[in-house]
């Protein structure tokens, strides 16, 4: 199977899977990992999602040689890999060893954070096959690390090593190689641990307030989270901290 994907109790973790060709997409790799985006939306039960490689790379982008036999890997719904536009309604995070290249890179873009091995590499190589970053690249990149830092990491096609992103704020966690997974376990343990409707909402107004005005800011905000303090999980949060154990969460 191209993709492995697995609930380990609130966290689910899609495995890219073909290790041979550094986990790059084709058709089949991109309804898998599309098929994995729908489940974890559905299922209640989870909380994380991660995103991660095997065979020691993350994703190497496009498989070339599936292009060249006109295999369509970018899907209505998720648009790249059936990801890289997807509206996933869990926080994700991206464990990455090895290679996240082009399309790869613009997966791990698309979760909401990054956890990478020291020797990781990252590039949008796209410019040096004739081809454009556009599944995410061209337009998340400069809001998520200085416009110089993206202008040189797009128009050279470079590859560019862990460190200097994480330098510039993209990468939450550098690890030992062969680690990144492990870690990016532990926080989505951590997230998953908290109210599922307060780790919601917040993650909504992260995103949705990048768009907002100084002067409409807190009023969007205030609209959006207050329901949250008359919520069942806020007076549960509150009830187990009184008695001194852990919440029981209804997600309400």
């Amino acid at each position: 199977m191209p993709v492995d994907f697995r609930i380990q109790g609130t966290v689910a973790v899609i495995t890219l899977n073909r290790p041979e060709a550094r986990n790059s997409i084709d058709r089949e790799a991109a309804l898998a990992v599309a098929s994995a985006v729908s489940t974890i939306n559905a299922e209640t039960r989870v909380r994380v999602a991660i995103l991660t490689g095997a065979g020691g790379h993350f994703c190497a982008g496009m498989d070339l040689k599936a292009f060249m036999r006109g295999e369509v890997v970018r899907l209505p719904e998720g648009g790249f890999a059936g990801f890289a536009q997807a509206k996933l309604e869990k926080p994700c995070i991206a464990a990455v060893e090895g290679y996240a290249l082009a399309g790869g890179f613009e997966m791990a873009l698309a979760c909401d954070m990054i956890v990478a091995s020291e020797s990781a590499q990252f590039g949008l190589s796209e410019v040096k096959r004739g081809l454009v970053a556009n599944a995410g690249g061209l337009v998340r990149l400069p809001r998520q690390i200085p416009i110089k830092i993206a202008s040189e990491i797009v128009l050279t096609g470079e590859m560019v090593p862990a460190a200097l992103l994480a330098a510039h704020g993209l990468i939450n966690r550098i690890t030992p190689p062969g680690q990144a997974l492990e870690a990016a376990l532990s926080i989505a343990q951590t997230i998953a641990e908290n109210g599922p409707l307060a780790v919601k909402v917040s993650r909504r107004v992260l995103t949705e307030s990048l768009g907002w005005s100084e002067d409409e800011m807190f009023d969007r905000q205030f609209e959006i989270t207050a329901p949250v303090f008359q919520s069942d999980d806020a007076r549960e949060g509150a009830a187990a901290f009184a008695e001194k154990r852990a919440p029981i969460w209804r997600g309400k």
